[in-house]
C-alpha cells in the first residue's frame, strides 16, 4: 500500500547513499486528512522554492474519521510518504502540518501547526473522547511540552487561543492567511474563471458552500442544490457546489454523486474537493452559505452572501459569528430566485469589511512572514531571493454536464405590434423541486429535449426536439429535423441550428420556419421555444420580426420566415 513501508531515500539510516541534493534539514509534513494534507500542499511549495537545503518528506497518519482520499492526493502530488510509525526512527528538524489533531513522537524538534480554516470558529468532535474541542487546537500535552508553534491569522485568534489554553502563551506566531491573500490576489481574473467553469458571459453564478456535519448547509437543508436549480432560469443563472472535503471523505464520491444526482442531470457545477474550490468562489456573483470558513473568505473578498445554516457550533466571538449578524439568511422554502436577486442588487463591495478585519491582519504578507517561520523553526537563513508573493490562481476544469431537457415557459406579449416573446428555461431533471408555474392565455410551458438525452420518457414526451449540435448545412438540419419527429410521433416541432447562425424549425405539418437573428448564435432551443410560443397564439410565421428575451437576461432581435416546400417528383 502507497505510504505504507518505511522509506529508505530521503529518510532513513543510509539516505545519504541513495540521495542526490545536499540536505541540510529535514521537515515532515504530517499528512492526516485531505483537508489539511490540501492546505500545506498549496503553500509549501512557495516557502521551499529553489532551496536544495530543505528535504521533505511526508508521514501519513491514518487514524483520523476523515483520512480517505489522503494517500491518492499525495500520490497525484508525487509526494515522497512514509508510514507514521517511522517518525520515531529518523532525525527531524521540523513538524509541519495544517492538522492540530496529531500525535507526535517525542523529541526536540519543533511542530509547526497552520490553520486549514480560519482560526478556530468551530467546534468539532474530540477524536480521543466523546466530548467537543476547540477546532485548531493541538492537544494539551504537546502545549505543555513547548514544541508546538501555531500560526494565527489575526490577533484576536491569539487572545481566544490564550483565554480557552492558556498554555499556549508565547507560541502563536502571527501569519496572515495565505489562501485569503491567493483570493484577494485573483480577483481580477473572474471572468476568465467564469469562462472556464463554463459560465456564460451575461450569467450568473450562484455558488453554494457547505461545511461537514449535521449542522451544516446540506446537513440541514440536503434539497437545496436541486431547489434552487428548479427555480433559477438556467439561461441566466448556473448554480455550483463546493462541498467540504471532510463531506467527500466520510461519505465518498459515489455517495455524494448519487445524491445529487438530479441536480447533475440539471447542470450543477460540482467543484472538486481540492484546489478547484478557490476560483470558483472568485467567479461567485452571489455565495449561499453556511458557518464554514468559504462562506467567510467569500464575504471577505466582497462577494454578496446568503446564510442558509448557521451551526450552533460556531464560536461567539469570532469573524464567523460576527458575519452571522451581518450577513441576510437564506430562506430554502422561500422564493429563491428573488432572494438571490436580492443578495446581489443590494449588496455593497464593503459590506463584510468590519467582519474581514476581524479575521485578517496585514493581507498580502502572509507567505513572506510564513517563510521566515519555517526557516526560523528550522535554524536556516532565509534564501537570497525575494520573498513570495501570494501567486494568481490557475483557471479550474469545467466540472459540469450539459443539460439535456427543459420546463420552457415563454410568455408572449405585443401582440397588438411587434411582438415579444420571453423564455425562461428550467432543467427538467429537477422538474420535481417545483411548485409548478400557471399556464395562462399567454404564458405557456413545454418540455424540450436535446437529442443526446438518456432519458427515453423525457425524449418521448418532449414537445420539442432539439439538436444539439449545428448541422453542416440545410439539407442536413432538414434531414435529422425530418427523423427525429417520424421516430417520435408525439413531438410538435424539431429544431436544429445551421453553421453559420441560422436555425430551421421543422413543423408536424411539415412547414419549416427559419429563425434568423442579428446578434450571435442562438442555442437552438429558444428560437425554437418563439416558434412554439407564436404557434400557440396564432401569431404569423411569415417574415415576422419578434424580440426574444431570454428571462431578465437580455433581448435579442429575431426573424421568423417560412420556407417554402421542397419540391416534390
Amino acid at each position: 500500500m502507497f505510504g505504507s513501508r518505511p522509506l529508505r531515500v530521503p529518510v532513513g539510516r543510509d539516505a545519504h547513499r541513495w540521495s542526490t541534493f545536499p540536505g541540510e534539514r529535514t521537515l515532515v509534513v504530517a499528512a492526516r486528512t485531505v483537508t489539511s494534507t490540501v492546505r500545506v500542499l498549496e503553500t509549501l511549495p512557495s516557502l521551499l522554492r529553489d532551496d536544495p537545503r530543505v528535504t521533505v518528506v511526508f508521514a501519513y497518519d491514518p487514524t483520523s474519521a476523515f483520512n480517505s482520499g489522503v494517500p491518492d492526493l499525495l500520490r497525484d502530488a508525487g509526494c515522497r510518504v512514509m508510514p507514521w510509525e517511522q517518525l520515531r526512527d529518523i532525525a527531524v528538524d521540523l513538524i509541519l502540518s495544517a492538522s492540530e489533531n496529531i500525535d507526535v513522537p517525542e523529541g526536540d524538534c519543533p511542530v509547526l501547526v497552520l490553520p486549514h480554516g480560519i482560526g478556530f470558529q468551530k467546534l468539532v468532535p474530540d477524536s480521543r473522547s466523546s466530548r467537543e474541542r476547540l477546532s485548531g487546537v493541538v492537544p494539551d500535552s504537546l502545549l505543555e511540552s513547548g514544541r508546538a508553534w501555531l500560526a494565527v491569522s489575526h490577533p484576536a485568534q491569539e487572545e481566544q487561543l490564550l483565554a480557552a489554553h492558556p498554555k499556549a502563551a508565547g507560541h502563536t506566531l502571527l501569519v496572515g492567511d495565505p489562501c485569503f491573500d491567493e483570493l484577494v490576489a485573483s480577483r481580477q481574473r473572474g471572468e476568465a474563471y467564469r469562462e472556464a467553469l463554463g459560465v456564460a458571459e451575461h450569467q450568473r453564478l450562484v455558488m453554494v458552500s457547505s461545511t461537514w456535519g449535521p449542522t451544516s448547509l446540506l446537513g440541514r437543508h440536503p434539497d437545496l442544490l436541486p431547489r434552487l436549480l428548479a427555480r433559477l432560469p438556467c439561461d441566466e443563472y448556473r448554480v455550483g457546489a463546493i462541498i467540504h472535503p471532510n463531506v467527500w471523505s466520510a461519505h465518498g464520491a459515489w455517495q455524494i454523486r448519487t445524491l445529487l444526482a438530479s441536480a447533475l442531470d440539471a447542470g450543477l457545477l460540482l467543484v472538486p474537493a481540492v484546489h478547484a474550490w478557490r476560483p470558483a468562489l472568485v467567479a461567485s456573483t452571489v455565495l449561499v452559505g453556511d458557518h464554514g470558513s468559504v462562506t467567510l473568505y467569500g464575504a471577505a473578498t466582497g462577494t454578496p452572501v446568503l446564510l442558509g445554516a448557521f451551526g450552533e457550533d460556531a464560536v461567539p466571538g469570532t469573524a464567523v459569528h460576527a458575519l452571522a449578524a451581518a450577513a441576510p439568511r437564506l430562506d430554502p422554502r422561500g422564493d429563491l430566485l428573488q432572494q438571490v436577486k436580492r443578495a446581489a442588487s443590494e449588496h455593497a463591495p464593503h459590506r463584510y469589511a468590519a467582519v474581514a478585519g476581524q479575521a485578517f491582519a496585514e493581507p498580502g504578507h502572509a507567505l513572506a512572514r510564513l517563510r521566515a517561520a519555517v526557516y526560523g523553526l528550522l535554524k536556516l537563513p532565509e534564501p537570497s531571493s525575494p520573498s513570495p508573493a501570494s501567486p494568481v490562481l490557475p483557471v479550474p476544469d469545467p466540472p459540469a454536464a450539459p443539460v439535456t431537457s427543459w420546463q420552457v415557459i415563454t410568455e408572449v406579449t405585443g401582440s397588438g405590434g411587434e411582438p415579444a416573446v420571453t423564455v425562461r428555461r428550467f432543467p427538467a431533471a429537477v422538474a420535481a423541486y417545483d411548485a409548478g408555474r400557471p399556464d395562462t392565455a399567454v404564458t405557456f410551458t413545454h418540455l424540450a429535449g436535446t437529442d443526446d438525452e438518456r432519458d427515453h420518457r423525457l425524449t418521448e414526451s418532449a414537445s420539442v426536439l432539439v439538436r444539439r449540435d449545428p448541422a453542416s448545412s440545410a439539407a442536413g438540419a432538414l434531414r435529422w429535423i425530418g427523423e427525429a419527429l417520424a421516430e417520435l410521433p408525439g413531438s410538435l416541432l424539431a429544431a436544429s441550428a445551421v453553421r453559420g447562425g441560422r436555425c430551421l424549425v421543422g413543423l408536424r405539418d411539415g412547414r419549416t420556419v427559419e429563425v434568423a437573428t442579428t446578434g450571435p448564435a442562438l442555442d437552438p432551443g429558444l428560437p425554437a421555444a418563439v416558434v412554439y410560443a407564436c404557434l400557440r397564439t396564432g401569431t404569423p410565421l411569415t417574415d415576422t420580426p419578434v424580440t426574444l428575451r431570454i428571462g431578465d437576461l437580455r433581448d435579442e432581435d429575431v426573424t421568423l420566415r417560412l420556407r417554402p416546400a421542397a419540391p416534390t417528383g
